[in-house]
């Protein structure tokens, strides 16, 4: 599926602000179920200085000083991405097996997937998530029908709720609260699964604005979304990882675009900086994603990276 993604996010200030810096991450990446062909980053006002960098988990990030006075700012994301359908997993290791496999034993092979199973920033590891995971969890299940029987319970007990929780709330609070939208149960689902010693990672991307005919239309289509992705390692060959979206109870497919992965929100937040001035400001952020053509990407301002 080729699928034309439009970003926008802009600001104005009051009072001016007077310096500001910028990270964001919204280039899309490249891997085995998507190819990014076309990106556009275009940033307004122009900034005096700009470097797009890779970060530990592959992600790129472009960071933006704007050294001198402004009232407002645009920053405009504009990509074409290729993408194909996730492969369907039939089978995979019990879970007791996957934890085991993940724990540290010295002289063993290192798989750099363990990370995941570590405490983040956003999303601890804690008996409250242990308890609302096990009945996902018996012994001997396979991870993979384990991790969307969990999925499947996240999206039925949980409310969508766009005022319950902020970019700030923690898993733990959004367990509580059983209320939030999709960075609030992608990080439920990871601290249950890190909590059972499951490594499990944060995926931030976006989802086809409009469906197909007779699809019902997804929750978070118009803004990014964020999901959730188990690693399933595979005896004698390399580990794959499951995207599972408990917001919309479903598989991440071919109309899903990854923009960036890492531990939780901390880690790839669409956009952050620091400014100085600017006491007040209004926030706004629009998001398209459309089929494309493959001449989808017409120039119309100059880029800023490609």
């Amino acid at each position: 599926m080729l699928l034309h993604v439009l970003h926008e996010t802009s600001y104005r200030y009051a009072p001016a602000v007077r310096t500001a810096q910028h990270m964001v991450h919204l280039k899309p990446s490249s891997n085995a179920r998507q190819q990014l062909l076309n990106h556009r980053l275009v940033i307004d006002p122009e900034p005096a200085r700009h470097k797009e960098t890779i970060d530990i988990y592959g992600n790129t990030r472009t960071f933006f000083s704007l050294q001198f006075s402004h009232e407002s700012l645009r920053v405009t994301a504009e990509s074409l991405v290729s993408t194909t359908p996730a492969p369907e997993v039939t089978t995979s290791l019990p879970w007791e097996d996957v934890v085991e496999r993940i724990r540290y034993h010295r002289g063993t092979h290192y798989d750099p997937a363990s990370e995941f199973a570590f405490a983040s920033p956003y999303v601890p590891r804690d008996k409250a998530f242990v308890d609302y995971a096990l009945p996902s969890f018996p012994a001997g299940r396979p991870l993979a029908e384990a991790a969307r029987e969990l999925m499947h319970r996240i999206h039925a007990d949980f409310e969508y709720e766009t005022s319950a929780t902020d970019v700030n709330t923690p898993a733990l609070e959004a367990l509580e609260l059983r209320k939030g939208v999709c960075q609030d149960l992608a990080h439920v689902m990871l601290g249950c699964l890190r909590s059972l010693g499951l490594p499990a990672r944060y995926v931030s991307g976006y989802l086809l604005t409009e469906p197909a005919p007779g699809q019902r239309r997804l929750v978070g289509s118009d803004a990014s979304h964020a999901w959730a992705a188990v690693y399933l390692p595979t005896p004698g060959q390399p580990g794959e990882w499951l995207d599972l979206d408990p917001t919309n109870d479903r598989p991440a497919g071919e109309d899903y675009v990854t923009l960036a992965i890492g531990r939780d929100y901390s880690d790839v937040s669409p956009m952050r900086g620091v400014i100085h001035g600017g006491a007040n400001h209004r926030l706004r952020v629009a998001v398209t994603v459309t089929p494309a053509e493959n001449d989808a990407m017409t120039p119309a301002a100059p880029a800023m990276t490609e």
